[in-house]
């Protein structure tokens, strides 16, 4: 079987390292749609799967090209195409299924520990605690109807899932040059900053990647869905032929 094909759709502002990390990351063959640029796959059709990075936008502000990737998303999710939002991503995701994403009032940034409910092919082999870099100052407040929360701290809920939709919102791609700049690039006080760059270190990087399994569980859950979707097409098929063939039995009885 080929290599699944992803859509990823970037919405991170021509920052440099968002490629980078999920091309590094992702196992598969990619398309790129620069999001914020309005750019999005003419069709669903022809992926397996649709991946949303992180943004510096707010998913609520009124920028023109926000709710055409939301509403693209929809689309992709009701074709059935597995979906997976990273940050601003599982935020979009959570809006565009009628979730509720809102201001935190604070700001969660650096290596923090986050639990999971053990209960989730998303984080097979991934500690019930397990630490990753976040950055957010927004958070899904309410998650989609219907939908499960997967892992939560103190600060927010970081992953959810409904049906073949799962969002994060950490950052499980992040390598360290990332964490830095992302960092550096933040409006708060300089000690808190200085914190947060103490806090990059080898030792919290090495404990982070345990996080990025959540990428390879996700894409066997897609590789999943691709042959349960193939075993139903040859099925079908199959069936054509037997009622084609009974067809042509009844005319050659006549």
């Amino acid at each position: 079987m080929s290599r699944p094909r992803i859509a990823v759709l970037n919405a991170a502002h021509d920052d440099a390292n968002t490629p980078r990390n999920f091309r590094r990351e992702l196992d598969a063959d990619l398309a790129e749609f620069d999001a914020n640029a309005s750019e999005l796959p003419e069709s669903v059709e022809g992926f397996d799967g649709v991946v949303v990075t992180g943004s510096r936008s707010s998913v609520y502000w009124d920028e023109q090209w926000i709710e055409p990737t939301a509403a693209w998303v929809r689309e992709a999710v009701d074709a059935g195409l597995p979906c997976l939002g990273v940050c601003w991503g599982h935020q979009l995701l959570a809006h565009a299924l009628g979730g509720e994403v809102a201001a935190m009032g604070e700001y969660e940034i650096g290596y923090r520990e986050i639990q999971h409910d053990g209960d989730s092919v998303l984080f097979e082999g991934v500690d019930e605690r397990f630490t990753a870099f976040t950055t957010h100052s927004d958070e899904v407040a309410e998650v989609p109807p219907g939908a499960d929360v997967l892992a939560e701290n103190d600060y927010s809920i970081h992953a959810f899932r409904k049906d073949r939709v799962f969002g994060v919102q950490f950052h499980p791609e992040y390598d360290p040059e990332t964490a830095r700049d992302v960092t550096l690039g933040k409006d708060l006080p300089d000690e808190r900053i200085r914190r947060v760059l103490d806090g990059i270190t080898e030792e919290n990087y090495a404990k982070a990647c345990e996080a990025k399994t959540v990428f390879e569980n996700w894409l066997a859950f897609v590789e999943d869905v691709r042959a349960s979707a193939d075993v139903a097409d040859t099925a079908e098929a199959d069936a054509e032929l037997d009622a084609d063939s009974e067809s042509a039995d009844a005319a050659g009885a006549d």
